[in-house]
């Protein structure tokens, strides 16, 4: 695996997990990489931190990401359904330190 890129995990709705090479030279966040992969993910802001449509849970390696923001934190909050390890997929930037990460599109069941 080259140094500019990372293994990311998602869990799949029926408990599988997908493994994927991303990369971090490209200044991609989690969001616009999972859409690039084809995940249902709808990001109707764009990645604003303002609809919380690319919300994902944290599974493995939440101590390696950025601190959350007030903004993030937020729009987290409107969600009836949030839970502790709920991040705004469009606030993670693709970064070596999230090497190994688990997440699962969060949706609403």
């Amino acid at each position: 695996m080259e140094d500019n890129n990372i293994t990311l995990h998602v869990e799949n709705p029926d408990g599988s997990r997908t493994t994927l090479e991303a990369p971090v030279d490209m200044g991609l966040s989690l969001m616009e990489y999972l859409k690039a992969c084809e995940y249902d993910i709808l990001a109707t802001c764009g990645g604003m931190a303002l609809c919380a449509t690319c919300c994902v849970d944290v599974l493995e390696g939440e101590d390696k990401l950025n601190e959350m923001s007030d903004d993030e934190y937020a729009m987290l909050d409107t969600l009836p359904d949030v839970l502790p390890n709920s991040r705004l997929a469009c606030q993670l930037q693709l970064n070596p330190a999230m090497d190994g990460l688990v997440v699962k599109l969060h949706h609403a069941e």
